[in-house]
């Protein structure tokens, strides 16, 4: 039986689109574009940044996703947006591999947030995006001090504890959209999540700006 969380009015556009609506497909999907954009953006390994646009690789997904929305509509397995998410993460990893090949990331500080998850994102990446949303400017030494020591405290999460800070903090999924992901019920999802900020806003917390932005 399908499975979707999706309310009518999604519902109702993605049945348009199944039948050739060009107008609910560029609604639907431009409604998700900003999560989308948010996902790419964490994910993207940065060796890649300069060599290739965000943009590009949701082009690319929506072109992809377009193609085969009828096939989604005659068998909704999940909620259209993580339905999105998925594609646009295909693509991602094939930039990755395109352009990376079989080359390992580094790993002094540097681990992934869960393995299994596509793509790959490291504690690097989400220290970059954190360190980003401080408002206090800060010397080239002090941000990479406060870099690491993100890091190490990313570190000291368990992986689908920072695989669960990247979905909820970073791309704005819902609860229910972790936990789908995850493969989690939503009360254990919500626990982890609350759990995972409570031990790195003991660290955030002593960084300047970080008041600011933290939840």
């Amino acid at each position: 039986m399908p499975v979707t969380t999706d309310d009518s009015e999604t519902r109702r556009l993605v049945d348009l689109a199944a039948g050739g609506n060009g107008e609910a497909w560029t609604q639907l999907y431009n409604s998700h574009q900003a999560r989308l954009r948010s996902m790419v953006a964490v994910r993207m390994d940065r060796r890649l940044r300069g060599r290739i646009d965000p943009s590009d690789v949701l082009q690319e997904a929506c072109i992809v996703a377009s193609k085969h929305i009828a096939e989604y509509a005659a068998d909704p397995s999940m909620p259209f947006y993580l339905w999105l998410r998925w594609i646009t993460g295909q693509r991602l990893l094939d930039q990755h591999r395109r352009h990376l090949g079989a080359q390992a990331r580094g790993v002094n500080r540097e681990l992934s947030l869960y393995h299994g998850a596509f793509p790959e994102a490291t504690t690097a990446d989400l220290a970059a995006h954190l360190l980003g949303r401080l408002s206090t400017p800060s010397s080239g030494a002090m941000r990479i001090e406060q870099k690491i020591r993100l890091q190490e405290a990313l570190n000291s999460l368990e992986p689908i504890d920072r695989e669960i800070l990247a979905l909820r903090h970073f791309e704005e999924l819902s609860n229910g959209e972790a936990a789908q992901v995850l493969g989690l019920d939503k009360s254990a999802a919500s626990k982890r999540y609350a759990r995972a900020l409570v031990r790195l806003k003991d660290v955030l917390m002593s960084l300047p700006g970080s008041q600011d932005w933290m939840p």
